[in-house]
């Protein structure tokens, strides 16, 4: 159950945080991947993440370039644009708010 609710969470969530992932600069699936799992968040498999990643792309917020390999398969590269900065930067304050909300409400009731 709770690893089902964490799941929930998370698919609410799991855009902001991968424009988050990328400030830092461009990052390749695996890459973000690793990178979300090592803030905590488990093991994002790329059923769940390419398919976010081609949806930012398609909504302008970040650019993605194929580079080949000398080795292996090809990867396919992600950076912020200034539309994904400027959502992250509006939605991340939104998020921000709501978890400030759900905190106090979280901790009023612990209270009593």
């Amino acid at each position: 159950m709770a690893a089902d609710r964490r799941a929930s969470w998370l698919k609410g969530v799991l855009d902001l945080l991968v424009l988050a992932s990328l400030t830092g600069g461009e990052s390749y699936g695996y890459e973000i991947a690793k990178t979300l799992a090592g803030a905590g968040l488990g093991q994002i498999k790329g059923g769940t993440l390419y398919p976010v990643l081609n949806r930012l792309e398609e909504a302008g917020l970040v650019a993605a370039e194929f580079r080949a390999a000398e080795r292996g398969p090809g990867r396919r590269y992600y950076r912020l644009t200034d539309a994904g900065r400027r959502t992250l930067a509006e939605q991340g304050g939104l998020w921000l708010e709501f978890d400030e909300s759900v905190r106090t409400m979280l901790t009023q009731g612990a209270d009593r």
